[in-house]
């Protein structure tokens, strides 16, 4: 008889900057969702009192930890350094998701049980199921654009790479090189996804419903785009020479 799946211990890390009129719903949401993970809040300072509801949640509740950054330093150094964090302290599971309500915690499970046959489990908009509610025409244009140029760029067989909905084996993120991470934004996304492709690892995307945020400013602007593109470039023009060179040399060279 085969054994039910036991994935381990589970952190879900919330990054958090004038979250104030969502936190504390989305908290509620994802402890009734997936009651037997802990979760890690990670406030830059911010000044509407996130961190203070934070703390507040903290106290009557032992599975929310929470961790006060010095200042708001970018969604990629908080999943890099809160991630270091959970795997130094155990965790097997590592997930990431939005603090605004776009992610729906009612999908974790759907993610944790996806992870039984992958290395990283993606909540994906643009697979058969996937959808956006409340988005414009031009916003989702942009998105599907900008997937669809990693994928070209990089030979990227991800239709999401910059969903920041995803669950990770504490194996996949150990085998990446995590440290050497230095991107932000959706670039540090894709950057995740493309590292676990090329190391190997299973890559499996789950449709989910995203959902535009009621409450507060998206953190989105002009600068995470031009970074994501910018970087991407970069790194698709390095692939492909180094494809270049592999097919002269007929020896694979694997970097991060």
């Amino acid at each position: 008889m085969q054994q039910p799946y036991d994935p381990g211990r589970i952190i879900v890390v919330l990054p958090t900057y004038n979250e104030a009129e969502n936190l504390e719903n989305i908290v509620k949401r994802l402890r009734a969702a997936l009651p037997e993970a802990d979760v890690l809040i990670a406030d830059d300072n911010s000044p509407d009192g996130t961190g203070e509801i934070a703390d507040r949640l903290a106290q009557t509740d032992q599975q929310i930890l929470v961790k006060h950054r010095p200042a708001k330093q970018g969604l990629g150094t908080a999943y890099r350094q809160e991630f270091l964090w959970a795997l130094e302290q155990g965790y097997d599971v590592l997930c990431e998701m939005d603090s605004d309500g776009s992610h729906q915690p009612e999908a974790l499970p759907t993610l944790l049980s996806a992870l039984e046959n992958a290395d990283l489990v993606i909540g994906s908009r643009w697979v058969l199921g996937g959808r956006v509610e409340n988005w414009s025409r031009g916003r989702q244009l942009l998105s599907r654009a900008a997937n669809l140029y990693a994928r070209v760029a990089l030979g990227l067989p991800v239709r999401d790479a910059t969903s920041g909905f995803r669950m990770f084996r504490r194996a996949t993120l150990q085998g990446i090189d995590l440290a050497g991470v230095a991107s932000q934004g959706y670039c540090f996304q894709i950057d995740l996804a493309w590292r676990a492709y090329r190391a190997g690892f299973r890559v499996t995307e789950v449709p989910i419903v995203f959902f535009e945020r009621e409450h507060g400013t998206s953190k989105m602007d002009r600068d995470v785009v031009v970074e994501s593109f910018r970087m991407v470039t970069a790194w698709g023009i390095r692939h492909r020479l180094r494809q270049a060179g592999e097919l002269l040399t007929g020896k694979r060279k694997v970097d991060h």
